[in-house]
């Protein structure tokens, strides 16, 4: 159970949170709502994340189920893997990111082990980072470092106030 109540959500920010969630509010947003000018905020930004980036949406949702089984965010995953499925990743990959070490093809291997440095170390070693840079676009990269970031903020959040 929550450690705060949830909230209803009224006005203008909860009407935006539901347009972008296609109508309905999640448990996650009821928290926020009770700072609504944060919860406008993270709106804000979750939804470029997942919606007006070039990175590509496996990879996307690659490292956000991989974010999940480091900081075990049991919400996160239960939420983003539907999204997974429809972004391409099968069963054998969703798997995968479970281990410790995931057998993924290469580039995957790559975004699996830029997430894990970035959330275990905050560091990330500068061969992997240049090793990315066949991979992505400097936009990919912004993007993807972006994406480790804000869903390890996700997932702090969500396991402090037991989501």
């Amino acid at each position: 159970m929550a450690r705060l109540p949830e909230t209803e959500g009224a006005g203008d920010i909860a009407r935006r949170i539901r347009e972008r969630r296609g109508g309905a509010l999640r448990p996650l947003d009821r928290m926020l709502l009770h700072s609504p000018q944060l919860a406008d905020g993270w709106n804000s930004l979750l939804g470029a994340l997942r919606g007006r980036m070039q990175l590509p949406a496996d990879i996307r949702e690659l490292v956000i189920l991989r974010i999940a089984v480091l900081n075990r965010a049991a919400y996160e995953w239960t939420a983003h893997e539907p999204e997974a499925r429809q972004a391409g990743l099968g069963d054998a990959e969703l798997a995968e990111l479970r281990r410790t070490s995931p057998e993924l093809d290469e580039r995957r291997r790559r975004v699996i082990a830029y997430t894990d440095a970035m959330t275990r170390d905050i560091h990330v070693p500068q061969a992997l980072f240049d090793a990315l840079r066949a991979d992505f676009t400097d936009a990919e990269l912004v993007e993807l470092t972006a994406t480790v970031a804000a869903y390890n903020m996700v997932s702090r959040f969500l396991i402090a106030l037991d989501v």
